[in-house]
């Protein structure tokens, strides 16, 4: 019997020895690894667009839509955005008519009921280039790439407490913006020493939702040809591409900034006329 307890006890702490060890592993792996994103915080950029007077630079948008056509739209639909709304870019009728008839998109059932693609017309939307969601996983290896229509304003760091509280005085709302920038200009970084890059996915700091993602780096010095004689740098190119989705998802914004201004303006007059009034009823009246 005592050899048994002997045995059992020598099992036990052999045990308790290898929990420990595999538990000592797992901290040391886990002290490498991240526990939140991302792990880098994108830096706040100075857009035109910014503060309560802020505004759209035309050019900046029209070099942001050419980076789409080349670059972007290979991957990335941008299905909510009509042709018919490029004319707020300073493009002619005309202009945005040609633009629209280099995309073909699915007709209307033919006599047999078979679909045919057909020429875009500026009633049209930016279509995806795959025909379904399942063809866009496959092609990509299982992740879909992401609408680009709403995207400046669905992805943003959260900047917590207090810096959130400053945002309201200063209007901040160029995280969208910030955090594109800062993701297509981070590929190359190199990994922190134990961090392990699951295969087939490139590691970037700003990513918001893991260490590392599916897209490599999309942009490369001298890709894209510029007319304007702008740069044609990496750093140039994230700027004016996120400059131009800020606009695809928010392109009343310099509409809304201006009716903003009319209206705080007419509230301090209305403000003023209230405490003429009340000055005036109750100028006769004993306190």
């Amino acid at each position: 019997m005592k050899k048994i307890l002997l045995g059992l006890a020598a099992a036990g702490l052999g045990t308790m020895l290898a929990f420990s060890g595999a538990y000592a592993a797992e901290e040391a792996h886990n002290a490498a690894e991240p526990t939140h994103f991302p792990i880098k915080k994108p830096a706040e950029l100075d857009w035109t667009f910014a503060g309560p007077f802020g505004h759209y630079d035309k050019q900046q948008l029209q070099r942001g839509l050419k980076i789409y056509k080349e670059v972007c739209s290979a991957c990335h639909s941008m299905n909510l955005v009509p042709f018919r709304s490029l004319e707020e870019l300073g493009y002619t009728e005309a202009q945005v008519k040609a633009f629209a008839a280099e995309y073909e998109v699915p007709d209307a059932p033919n006599a047999d009921g078979e679909i045919v693609n057909r020429k875009a017309i500026p009633a049209d939307h930016f279509p995806s280039p795959y025909p379904n969601a399942q063809a866009a996983a496959a092609a990509n290896g299982g992740a879909v790439p992401p609408d680009f229509s709403l995207i400046a304003k669905a992805r943003a760091v959260e900047r917590g407490f207090p810096l959130f509280l400053a945002d309201i005085f200063t209007q901040y709302q160029e995280g969208g913006p910030d955090y594109i920038h800062a993701l297509l200009t981070g590929f190359g970084e190199t990994p922190p020493e134990g961090m392990q890059i699951p295969e087939g996915t490139h590691y970037n700091p700003y990513f918001i939702a893991a260490k590392s993602l599916a897209m490599a780096q999309p942009l490369q010095d001298g890709q894209v040809t510029y007319d304007d004689g702008s740069p044609q740098t990496l750093a140039q190119y994230s700027q004016d591409i996120s400059a131009f989705l800020m606009w695809a998802a928010e392109p009343h914004l310099e509409e809304r900034k201006k009716t903003g201004f009319r209206v705080m303006i007419f509230l301090v007059l209305f403000a003023g006329l209230v405490y003429v009034a009340k000055r005036r009823i109750w100028a006769d009246v004993e306190h």
